[in-house]
């Protein structure tokens, strides 16, 4: 078990699309396109969440999509590797066997099963014990059919290989109370795009985003300018995102990524059933919206 500050993940994590050939395989070239696209904005990489449909890839796609980006990003990037599931001999399993480079791995709730709070304190417990890298728990209740309490996520951050979490419940009072005891080794990271900004005004040390993906340089500056306090600046830049975020989610995540992306040349949209390619007007709707920001924010759109 390896012990690693949890301000190595502070600021703005982009939680990867997996690019994919009309064939339905991996693209790596459109891996190159978006590494390259991101990592001078970012903080840190996020490889196989949910928006980069680990659901729907095998454990062997899995392992080299990640052995691919590891060779492939700088150096000093930290990255974050999604294992999780609902049979947790399993995940920790995976978790023993994590790859050389990753620097923690980011662990979802437990899925259909809806175990109790004390089940998924010994999932995630166990889970961190095996672990050789630090763990960030995932809570996405819309996802997973349960949440993971404010409590639960209080004792588990006594596990010092347990530093933090990805709140993606939409709770705000929900996500103050894990702010309200935070321990020192452990961070609260925003798991929803839009509620970044009011997060960081009661403790959030930033996101793991999917509009990352698309507009790394605007988010990135976006979310630095709350952090440091400027709300000014970042209530303004939030504000004018409600039109493209709506669009990620119109048509399933990362579907609406993966057009956006298309849109802007670094990569092709298709994604795996059941998910299926963004619709025409979606993505008419996504080009304009590109178009807007840009001739608003030139610097930090570059389209």
């Amino acid at each position: 078990m390896s012990i690693i500050s949890h301000h190595k993940f502070s600021g703005t994590g982009v939680a990867l699309v997996t690019p994919m050939l009309a064939s339905g395989n991996v693209d790596y070239d459109g891996i190159d396109s978006l590494l390259a696209h991101v990592q001078d904005h970012v903080q840190y990489l996020v490889v196989m969440g949910t928006t980069g449909e680990n659901a729907t890839l095998t454990a062997e796609e899995q392992r080299n999509v990640l052995s691919y980006i590891l060779q492939r990003k700088p150096l000093e990037m930290p990255l974050v590797y999604g294992i999780g599931g609902n049979n947790t001999e399993v995940v920790v399993s995976q978790a023993r066997q994590v790859l050389f480079g990753v620097d923690a791995i980011l662990s979802v709730c437990p899925y259909y099963n809806r175990p109790t709070q004390e089940g998924l304190i010994q999932h995630f417990s166990a889970i961190a014990n095996a672990s050789p890298v630090p763990v960030i728990l995932y809570n996405v209740p819309a996802r997973t059919g349960s949440n993971l309490s404010a409590e639960s996520t209080l004792a588990l951050a006594a596990n010092y290989n347990i530093i933090g979490i990805k709140e993606a419940s939409g709770n705000l009072e929900h996500c103050m109370e894990i702010a309200a005891h935070l321990p020192e080794h452990f961070s609260l990271i925003s798991g929803d795009d839009l509620l970044t900004v009011p997060m960081t005004t009661f403790g959030a040390s930033g996101v793991i985003s999917v509009l990352a993906n698309v507009i790394p340089a605007y988010f990135s500056a976006m979310v630095q300018q709350a952090l440091i306090g400027d709300y000014a600046t970042a209530k303004t830049m939030l504000l004018d995102l409600l039109p493209l975020n709506s669009m990620m989610y119109a048509e399933g995540n990362p579907a609406g990524a993966k057009v956006a992306l298309s849109c802007l040349g670094i990569c092709q949209g298709y994604t795996r059933l059941p998910l299926v390619h963004g619709s025409r007007s979606l993505t008419e709707a996504i080009s304009q919206e590109l178009i807007r920001l840009n001739k608003r924010w030139p610097s930090l759109i570059g389209r």
